[in-house]
C-alpha cells in the first residue's frame, strides 16, 4: 500500500504475546520491525523490463512495479509496428522497443492500491529509452 513493497527485514525491535485465534489453532504475534522497502516516487528514474506492447503503449515491469507508458509519452520518431513480435521502432530501425527490452523510464505518475502499486512513465526525455535489446544479441 502507502508504505511500499517490503524487500528485506533488516531487524526485529520487539515480539508481543500471542494471540491464540478461537476455532483455529492459528496463533497471531504483534511484531515490531525495521525493514527495506521499494516505494517509487513521482520524478524517480528506473530501469524496467518490457512485458507487453500494443498500439495504445507498453507495459514495463521494474520489480513488483507495473509500469505503462502511453504512445504519447514514447518520443515522436518511434512507431508501433504490429505482427508476430509488435514493438515500437525508430525510422532507420536502429532502436526497437518489445516484450524483454530493458527501458531506462521516467515516473510522472503512481496510484497506490491496497496490494499494488501502478505507475505511469516517459521515456520521452534525456537518456531515458532502451538500453538492452534482447533482438540485437
Amino acid at each position: 500500500g502507502r508504505h511500499g513493497f517490503v524487500v528485506a527485514i533488516t531487524g526485529i525491535e520487539n515480539i508481543g504475546k500471542g494471540l491464540i485465534r478461537e476455532g483455529t489453532g492459528y496463533v497471531t504475534f504483534p511484531v515490531k520491525y525495521q525493514c527495506v522497502v521499494f516505494r517509487p516516487f513521482k520524478g524517480e528514474i528506473l530501469e524496467a523490463v518490457v512485458t507487453m506492447v500494443n498500439k495504445m503503449g507498453f507495459f514495463a515491469e521494474a520489480g513488483p512495479v507495473q509500469i505503462f507508458v502511453s504512445n504519447h509519452l514514447i518520443p515522436d520518431d518511434m512507431e508501433f509496428q504490429s505482427g508476430d513480435m509488435p514493438n515500437y521502432t525508430t525510422s532507420d530501425g536502429s532502436v526497437k522497443i518489445q516484450k524483454d527490452s530493458e527501458v531506462r523510464l521516467k515516473i510522472i505518475g503512481t496510484r497506490v492500491d491496497a496490494t499494488e502499486i501502478f505507475c505511469i512513465g516517459t521515456i520521452k526525455d534525456d537518456f531515458l529509452g532502451v538500453i538492452n535489446d534482447p533482438a540485437a544479441a
